[in-house]
């Protein structure tokens, strides 16, 4: 539980943000829910984030995964992408999420695609679709980001002055 793990973006976005003096990994982490729930992005840019949740450990009752565990991927994936493209002088706070199970998943790794919906200058919708291994769709979310200038106090790095 403890120790906190960051999200692994693709080195080509990391070193995109190296570029204006922001540490990406410093500034975004899944945090202690996400660790926990083994969410790993594997693609990262606002048009498009990638990333997978093992189904054991994240179930419900009668085994299947559960539905707030398929939220907490859909969230975390649609505010990776509102906040790559708010870019580094804004923050992206979920406002709206909704989620639609069509099916359920006992095993294995369900992936989940986020791509955007709507991009503007306050706030980001993004669609994200969660399929199982056989790519079959389990989960249908959408989630609305709004995004606000970086205040002092909230943890993220200003962005650098010219």
């Amino acid at each position: 539980m403890g120790e906190q793990q960051q999200v692994q973006f693709p080195q080509e976005v990391v070193d995109e943000y190296a570029t204006l003096g922001v540490d990406l990994p410093a500034l975004f982490s899944a945090g202690h829910l996400g660790t926990r729930m083994g969410v790993q992005i594997l693609e990262a840019s606002a048009d498009r984030v990638v990333g997978t949740m093992p189904v054991e450990g994240n179930t419900q009752p009668y085994g299947l995964l559960h539905g707030g565990a398929s939220a907490v991927l859909a969230e975390t994936l649609g505010s990776v992408g509102s906040m790559l493209h708010g870019g580094i002088s804004k923050i992206a706070v979920g406002v709206d999420l909704n989620c639609t199970h069509h099916r359920g998943a006992r095993t294995g790794l369900v992936t989940g695609v986020a791509t955007p919906v709507h991009r503007g200058r306050s706030t980001a919708t993004y669609e994200i679709v969660i399929s199982d291994e056989q790519d079959r769709r389990v989960c249908t979310a959408r989630l609305t980001c709004m995004l606000r200038e970086v205040n002092p106090g909230d943890g993220v790095p200003a962005a650098p002055t010219a």
